[in-house]
């Protein structure tokens, strides 16, 4: 089955105008150049997960809202919720079943730094 994981946190007061470049905290960084997603990669891909894609977002300052009232579409600057959470990505995941995406959700960087991974199943599209 299908899953999208949407990962939320506060982007910190720093990374507002820039895109973020690693969610671990400073304390936990990796001492090399790779990213912090990629252990997490290794392991999920030694366990089988069918990592089928994802990435780590722009700030919510850069996105537009598009909204259509009367026939007129209607742009914003900026997330339509005011809020300090913001999604800062998502990946896609193929799994047996929900238990194992809760597993793969809770290895996930953002969620082992004290961000939140949102876990939501994904509806599969038949033929017509």
């Amino acid at each position: 089955m299908k899953y999208m994981l949407l990962m939320v946190g506060v982007r910190p007061e720093d990374e507002q105008s820039e895109p973020a470049t690693a969610i671990a905290p400073v304390s936990e960084a990796p001492e090399s150049d790779e990213p912090c997603w990629m252990p997490w990669f290794r392991e999920m891909t030694a366990r089988g997960v069918n990592l089928l894609g994802g990435a780590q977002l722009q700030p919510a300052s850069t996105a537009t809202t598009v909204e259509l009232v009367n026939g007129e579409v209607l742009l914003s600057d900026g997330p339509f919720a005011e809020t300090k959470e913001q999604i800062l990505g998502y990946d896609v995941i193929d799994v047996g079943d929900l238990d194992e995406a809760v597993y793969v959700a809770s290895r996930h960087p953002v969620a082992q730094s004290g961000g939140r991974v949102e876990v939501r199943p994904m509806v599969v599209q038949t033929e017509p």
